[in-house]
């Protein structure tokens, strides 16, 4: 079987710097643009199935790229998709918490997590389950996965050669796409963060404005 897990393009809060998490933002033009660049680039590949996080963003991305690449399946939802929550930072800024935040970037697993929110811990849990009980159904299916900065890494960190190096040097692009395949139970990350638009439309908002957690 073969995953495409895409994150959802740009929000008008991932362009102004704020923890989105679970706020319900829907994607602005440019994150609709990169989304529809996106599945035109897809045209030929036929997704069997598409599951994704219920929050819009994620939804509407997979929608236009269900569209544009010309697939016809429904879009089923999965809470353990979700991104990180960040409690009583969403809506803010990470630099709201001081020193403690800084951990967010520099070592994740030690971050202590947002006041009533989630840390990495929490977050790798979950998502992890999400993709090892997909990968356990060894169907054959291709499916088209909707997901998040965050959990995308949080659900891939345990593919990477070194789960430690949580970031991977930035949070995966809007649209970028990482290619899981499963065999026997058995997931392995083929595709990294690979990007189907021009390489110009990139904008990296973790280099940019510290914006990872979106």
């Amino acid at each position: 079987m073969k995953l495409y897990i895409i994150r959802h393009g740009e929000t008008d809060k991932n362009a102004a710097g704020v923890l989105q998490g679970w706020m319900d933002a829907p994607l602005n033009q440019s994150g609709r643009e990169l989304a529809a660049l996106t599945g035109r680039a897809m045209r030929g590949l036929r997704f069997d199935r598409c599951i994704s996080s219920p929050l819009s963003r994620a939804r509407e991305t997979v929608e236009i790229v269900l569209r544009e690449s010309g697939n016809d399946v429904p879009i089923e939802t999965d809470e353990r998709l979700r991104e990180m929550y960040f409690g009583d930072l969403e809506g803010k800024k990470l630099s709201e918490m001081g020193e403690a935040g800084l951990l967010f970037y520099t070592d994740p697993f030690r971050f202590v997590g947002f006041p009533n929110g989630e840390d990495f811990h929490m977050l790798c849990a979950r998502t992890q389950a999400f993709l090892k009980e997909l990968a356990a159904k060894d169907d054959g299916k291709t499916y088209l996965i909707g997901a998040h900065g965050c959990a995308l890494r949080a659900m891939l960190n345990c593919l990477y050669p070194d789960p430690a190096d949580y970031w991977r040097g930035r949070a995966p692009y809007n649209c970028s796409v990482n290619i899981v395949e499963a065999e026997n139970g058995v997931a392995r990350l083929v595709a990294e963060d690979r990007v189907y638009y021009d390489q110009s439309l990139i904008v990296d908002h973790y280099r940019l404005a510290g914006k990872a957690g979106e």
